[in-house]
């Protein structure tokens, strides 16, 4: 995806993540977030896809809407768990239908419990690299898939978890973006992993997701859903943040995670990322005030 790349001045463009509401007060809280962010022209924004297509429907018709409503460029997001082979054929089909070309390929959580033991569906997909080759051989897509600098939870160990992402550029995916993560030593690391595996691949984009901190028990319970835990010199501040008292202070503990993921998304930029992806979680302030911070957004007057 050329937009990656194309940042002003050398800086690397951002982009944000959106998730599908669960009903219409969420979702007019996305659109009030959609709009505000439109105004920043990311490169592109992503729709997440609900644990065993549990929001197949209203991810397919919001994505749809940010393509054709907006000025945005939506990456949607596709999972092969619980779905046939023909399922996911005919999502897609709806992606093209609606225009939308860009998707990011994932194998995904089991539903119910996203650290369980992964089934495959009898008439599914084993691997995300099998649905890169899948939505690569219906029609003129580009296709992303999910990075983990920290390894993913049911990998033994780095090298095969880098062997198994390498094996998802090699089958045609032309770019990734990571889980969130707090330390930029381990994005690093998967970077060089993946070249020292296969130079080549080792060209493509790697996205890092950044999550700005807003409550320090939200973030603990993503990170426990996702098989790792929030890195202890992290917790440190964000407890100092929130004081001794009975009542945590809230703003403290926000302000913190902002300059927490100020910090990393810097240090990336020093390192040479073409791009920094934000988790929204269907807010705007905690992302407008890391761009604001890092100089790549203008600050709101008044």
């Amino acid at each position: 995806m050329e937009r990656i790349r194309s940042g002003r001045d050398g800086r690397p463009t951002f982009s944000f993540e959106f998730s599908p509401p669960r009903d219409e007060v969420g979702e007019a809280q996305l659109w009030r977030t959609v709009r505000i962010l439109e105004q920043l022209q990311p490169a592109f924004v992503s729709m997440t896809y609900g644990a065993g297509g549990s929001t197949r429907d209203r991810t397919v018709r919001i994505t749809g809407q940010l393509a054709t409503e907006t000025t945005l460029l939506p990456v949607a997001h596709l999972t092969a768990v619980s779905h046939s082979a023909e399922q996911l054929r005919s999502v897609i089909g709806a992606y093209a239908d609606a225009g939308i070309r860009n998707v990011l390929a994932l194998r995904g959580d089991p539903p119910g419990d996203p650290l369980g033991e992964w089934q495959q569906h009898p008439d599914g997909l084993e691997h995300a690299s099998d649905l890169v080759r899948l939505v690569r051989s219906l029609g003129d897509f580009t296709v992303g898939v999910a990075a983990f600098p920290e390894g993913h939870h049911r990998s033994p160990d780095l090298d095969h978890d880098a062997r198994h992402f390498v094996n998802k550029l090699r089958a045609g995916a032309e770019y990734s973006i990571t889980q969130m993560f707090f330390r930029a030593e381990d994005y690093l690391g998967l970077r060089d992993r993946v070249v020292r595996l296969d130079p080549e691949q080792g060209e493509k984009p790697i996205v890092p997701g950044i999550m700005p901190i807003t409550s320090l028990r939200s973030v603990k319970r993503m990170a426990e859903l996702s098989g790792k835990e929030v890195p202890p010199e992290v917790v440190q501040r964000l407890e100092r943040a929130a004081g001794t008292g009975e009542v945590e202070d809230k703003d403290a503990v926000r302000r913190e995670g902002v300059a927490i993921a100020a910090e990393l998304s810097q240090r990336l930029i020093d390192e040479g990322v073409p791009c920094l992806h934000f988790y929204t979680l269907n807010f705007s302030r905690a992302t407008l005030e890391v761009l604001t911070e890092l100089g790549m957004v203008q600050p709101k007057q008044g």
